[in-house]
Order: structure tokens, then C-alpha cells, then sequence
């Protein structure tokens, strides 16, 4: 067969719901939390509750994941660092993990980690810091498989969304924690799936209507609800199907995106 009949090798990601709720969790519902899964590369995006139990569910081994990006330093996004880290440590992890964020939240959650004396885990494995300017697309991980993009949202403290460019040439954006804002307008510039935030219309949140509106004026082809409170959904994905025309999804724990 020659070249130019080869089949074209696309490498597919795969975004995986760990957890989907707002702060406070149901059974069926935990903080919200992603795992993005590329033929190299799995990529951890915030550490709230029972953590390493979703990566098992999800089939992630002890040493698979390379890369946790922190959003920012509120407990249902950053509370399960320490458990996950040392459940890791217990288990013989090896391979390095390098943890992304803002220098505020690595600042926190250093000082949180020193208050378990973890320097004095013997044999534990290498972590490193990558601590992120507070600047609009900044990269955050580049590779062959993909590139990954922060920006500062609007939240109550510090806090990055991110748009992540795959060699596929799909895009995803996540907006984290943020009210409606330019920003999170740029992160999903025209990408093929959006993850919205939508605890409600609040300082530093968004609703059903925002986050439709924010998928609209971007472009994006599809909108995916999380960090939602459960007893609101229904409420929520009609607000947002009532004002985008594109593909309205809500965000479930153990959903799986392709893109």
C-alpha cells in the first residue's frame, strides 16, 4: 500500500467525569473533578473527595497519572490532595507527578501538605510544582498529544479555567469556578466541548442561562453542565437548552467525552 493510502492515525482523548457536583456532594454526585486520558498522557484536574476511588472505577493505575492541575483552593476541589497523595505513596507509586496551578494554590497546598509532615514519608516519590503566571493563556503542559491553556476566571479567589488543544484538532475548554466572563469566552473560543460550571447565578457562579449564553457567544459546538446542584439539574439543563442551539448535555459521574 503506499503512503498516501495510509490510514490517518488520529489519537483520541477521552474526558472522563470523575466527580460533577457543585461544594456540596450526593451519593451519586461527587465534587467535581476530571481525568483526561490520551495514549501517553492522563491528566488529573482537581483532587476533592474519594479521589483515588474514582480513579479505579475509572481503570487508572498507581502510576498513571502524570499531571494534577489544581483550579484553585477551595476544599471541594483541593480537600482530597493529602489522602491521594499518600494513598499513592502507600501503594509504591514511583513515577514523578507534577502538580499545575496558580502560585497561590500551590503556596496552600504546600503549607496544607507540610502540616502532614509529608517530608518525612520515606521513599516517597518525586512531586513537583509548576506554578502558573496569573496571565490569560498561559501553557500549561505541551506535548505531541496535546496542549493545555489557563486563564484567570472571575471567581472568589484566585482561580484558572482551561482550554486544552488536542493533536486531533478538537479543542475542550473547562470554565472551573467563574461567573460569566470574557475570559472563559476566549477558552471556548469555538470548541468542540465546553464544560460549564453552574452552581448558580451567584457571585463567582454561573446558572443555566450564563453558562448557555457563554457556550453561544463562543461558538462552541457542545455544552456540558457540571458543578451543579443535584436537586437543581432538570432546572438547569432546561435554562441552558432554552437559550443554545447546540448540544446540551449534563455532566454525570463516570461520563466519558470523546473528543
Amino acid at each position: 500500500m503506499g503512503q498516501g493510502n495510509l490510514p490517518l492515525l488520529i489519537i483520541m482523548a477521552k474526558i472522563t467525569i470523575l466527580g460533577s457536583s457543585a461544594a456540596v456532594p450526593d451519593a451519586a454526585h461527587a465534587n467535581s473533578q476530571l481525568l483526561v486520558t490520551l495514549k501517553n498522557t492522563t491528566t488529573l484536574i482537581d483532587c476533592g473527595d474519594s479521589t483515588y476511588l474514582r480513579l479505579i472505577a475509572a481503570g487508572i493505575g498507581v502510576d498513571q497519572v502524570s499531571d494534577l492541575i489544581l483550579t484553585h483552593f477551595h476544599p471541594d476541589h483541593v480537600g482530597g490532595l493529602p489522602a491521594f497523595l499518600i494513598t499513592l505513596w502507600l501503594l509504591k507509586r514511583q513515577s514523578p507527578l507534577v502538580i499545575h496551578g496558580l502560585k497561590d494554590t500551590l503556596d496552600r497546598a504546600e503549607a496544607m501538605m507540610k502540616l502532614y509532615q509529608w517530608e518525612t514519608w520515606k521513599g516517597f516519590y518525586p512531586v513537583s510544582f509548576n506554578r502558573l503566571k496569573e496571565e490569560e493563556l498561559t501553557s500549561v503542559i505541551s506535548t505531541d498529544e496535546w496542549k493545555v491553556f489557563a486563564s484567570p476566571v472571575c471567581h472568589l479567589i484566585p482561580t484558572i479555567g482551561l482550554r486544552m488543544e488536542f493533536a486531533s484538532d478538537s479543542v475542550a475548554a473547562y470554565s472551573c469556578d467563574t461567573e460569566p466572563c470574557a475570559a472563559v469566552m476566549r477558552l471556548g473560543k469555538e470548541a468542540d466541548l465546553l464544560l460549564h460550571e453552574t452552581a448558580g447565578e451567584v457571585r463567582g457562579h454561573s446558572s443555566g442561562v450564563q453558562a448557555a449564553d457563554v457556550a453561544r457567544q463562543a461558538e462552541a459546538k457542545q455544552l456540558v453542565l457540571i458543578h451543579y446542584p443535584a436537586e437543581k439539574s432538570a432546572e438547569l439543563i432546561n435554562e441552558a437548552r432554552a437559550n443554545f442551539a447546540g448540544e446540551v448535555t449534563l455532566a454525570e459521574d463516570g461520563a466519558v467525552y470523546e473528543v
